[in-house]
């Protein structure tokens, strides 16, 4: 039993390196995971913590832009509307002796006047929180919604912060934060009350008025208060003053964590005593004021911190269940491959005999009965090669006779060579000299590169043939330097250039074909130029696409009747020798000649020549 354990858990056994990769693959990850997991968290629940302390301050946010809102809704009415502004600006005009808080009853008129404007501003103020309006004139004379008991609207000339009326204009106005409240009925419950104020101007742009609308600061901690969370909210001025919060006694102190909260490296998390507590602010538009919430930190990702926790949990345990599932499976699966190397072995020690009788359909079943088919055709396969081994004997002798032939036909044209040349047919004589020159050079199987100077003269001797064979020659003009000639090349690569630029491009006719090669900048270039037909943009495209892509090239003509079959042959070849290093280019115009570039960059790898 102990030595089947071993035998199982060796460091050599498959089954031992496949349990090691899966701890390795899958249980590392996982615990690495679950670490990496549980210290990420920290930082989501933070994040988390601020978005939902972000949230539930835009959301008290758009409570007091409301209310703010609604106190400019007023005052813009009051400063836009046309009956209005003409009844202000005519009894501003009176003088200060006229300007009476009771208007006498004689004035019907005016009392008229008086009523409309003060019913007016009770008609904007039904809707929304109560405010209280006043509209001052310069000459003392007031409208109001509230009555003079409560307060004398005169006084409004006295506060600190009137004079910054003076100094707005348009639609700017001056809001006036937290201060004590003025009217009486308000004093015993309402200790503080914030306002905004504009100013009333004529056409010239001067004032002529005041517009005045408060509300009490509780109207504000009562958004505070019903809000779901448990947080402390409060609303600040640009200077960090307290203007509104549930506590009425922290009104007008300043804020003392402000400079934290502008520190470049704030966390928003800040220690109070020995608690940390989450802090968040929101700008409230038109303003200049901003939302402040402090939540003690641990309450504020208590939520957070459970999910959390559960979902560590789950993944804990889920980890060790499909471990255990893994094991069992692996040993399942190791089991037929365990037999199938029992039964390796055996046939290592020469039983050829022995089967592994596995009966699946997946991969290791498959793979056991091709081993099973492989052992029953072993002696097959060893009689087989020894007829392999006799018929490529025979092949090769068959070729080796091949060859005789070729050989026979060159030295027989030699004698006809020299025949003819003792009649003193000179002519004839060359023809078949050429000729026996390109059928030795074919025939020399084992010259595969030659030197660029031989490849010259093969090509010499074909356009030798070709003259004799047509009614008009062909001038073949050769610029070769020196250190062209003596590069290497595959044979046989001009040929097939110069009869595409004979048969195809001079259709067979007089013309001029040019042979120009040289090194540049240690490139070996090779230019041959025709000035035969040519061909169009079209034809060339086409002859440029197929002669780079060996699946199309066949037997095709272009309607000029140029065949891309030769260049393709040489490119292909030429590709196959120098690799990346060699290039070929093909230039023509109709009616202008065709021009070959080929060249081989130094830069690429050369052939072992």
């Amino acid at each position: 039993m102990w030595k089947r354990i071993n035998q199982r858990l060796s460091p050599r056994s498959f089954r031992f390196k496949l349990i090691i990769a899966s701890v390795i693959c899958i249980v590392l990850p996982a615990m690495i995971t679950l670490s990496v997991n549980s210290y990420l968290s920290k930082d989501a629940m933070k994040e988390q913590a601020i978005s939902n302390a972000s949230r539930e301050l835009k959301l008290a946010g758009e409570y007091v832009t409301k209310l703010l809102d609604d106190m400019l809704y007023i005052a813009n009415f009051i400063q836009i509307d046309s009956e209005l502004n003409t009844i202000l600006k005519n009894n501003a005009k009176e003088p200060a002796s006229h300007a009476e808080d009771v208007l006498p009853s004689e004035e019907y008129e005016k009392y008229i006047e008086y009523s409309r404007v003060v019913k007016t501003i009770e008609n904007i103020t039904l809707v929304g929180e109560k405010s209280y309006v006043t509209i001052l004139l310069k000459n003392g004379k007031h409208y109001t919604n509230y009555s003079i008991s409560e307060y004398n609207p005169k006084e409004f000339f006295e506060e600190p912060w009137f004079e910054q009326l003076d100094h707005v204009y348009g639609y700017e106005a001056v809001w006036i934060g937290s201060q004590p409240t003025v009217f009486t009925s308000e004093k015993e419950t309402n200790p503080y009350q914030i306002s905004v104020a504009r100013t009333l101007r004529d056409s010239n742009l001067k004032i002529y008025g005041y517009v005045i609308v408060t509300i009490m600061e509780n109207k504000l901690n009562q958004v505070f208060e019903n809000l779901p969370g448990n947080e402390e909210m409060m609303l600040l001025n640009g200077d960090s003053q307290i203007l509104s919060h549930p506590n009425s006694e922290k009104i007008g102190q300043s804020f003392p964590y402000i400079e934290q909260m502008q520190d470049k490296h704030f966390s928003n998390i800040i220690n109070i005593g020995s608690h940390d507590y989450l802090i968040a602010d929101h700008q409230v538009t038109n303003t200049g004021w901003k939302l402040v919430s402090l939540t003690p930190y641990t309450q504020a990702i208590s939520t957070i911190s459970s999910i959390f926790n559960k979902m560590f949990l789950v993944q804990l345990i889920s980890f060790i269940v499909f471990f255990l599932l893994l094991t069992y499976l692996l040993q399942t699966i190791t089991k037929p491959l365990v037999r199938l190397g029992n039964v390796v072995a055996a046939v290592q020690e020469g039983n050829l005999k022995i089967r592994t009788k596995i009966n699946s359909n997946d991969e290791i079943g498959r793979l056991s009965a091709s081993f099973d088919q492989m052992l029953e055709r072993i002696n097959k396969m060893i009689t087989e090669i020894t007829e392999t081994q006799v018929r490529k004997r025979k092949a090769e002798f068959a070729m080796l006779q091949a060859q005789i032939n070729p050989h026979f036909l060159f030295n027989v044209l030699n004698s006809i060579r020299m025949k003819v040349m003792r009649k003193g047919d000179q002519e004839s004589a060359e023809m078949i000299s050429s000729l026996s020159k390109l059928l030795r050079m074919t025939i020399d199987q084992e010259k595969e590169m030659i030197l660029f100077k031989e490849e010259v003269e093969i090509v010499k001797d074909y356009i030798n043939l070709m003259n004799m064979r047509q009614k008009e020659k062909v001038q073949f003009d050769v610029s070769v330097t020196a250190e062209a000639n003596v590069e290497k090349i595959p044979r046989f690569i001009l040929q097939p250039i110069i009869e595409n630029s004979i048969i195809h491009g001079l259709n067979q006719r007089a013309g001029l074909i040019s042979l120009n090669s040289y090194i540049a900048n240690n490139d070996f270039f090779i230019v041959l130029e025709d000035n035969g037909q040519g061909m169009d943009e079209k034809t060339l495209a086409e002859l440029r696409e197929k002669m780079t892509h060996r699946e199309e090239i066949g037997p095709h003509k272009n309607k000029q009747g140029f065949s891309s079959i030769g260049l393709s042959n040489v490119y292909e070849r030429m590709r196959m020798t120098f690799g990346e290093a060699f290039h070929m280019e093909v230039n023509s115009s109709n009616g202008g000649g065709t021009i070959i570039m080929m060249y081989v960059s130094r830069g690429g790898k050369r052939p072992n020549v």
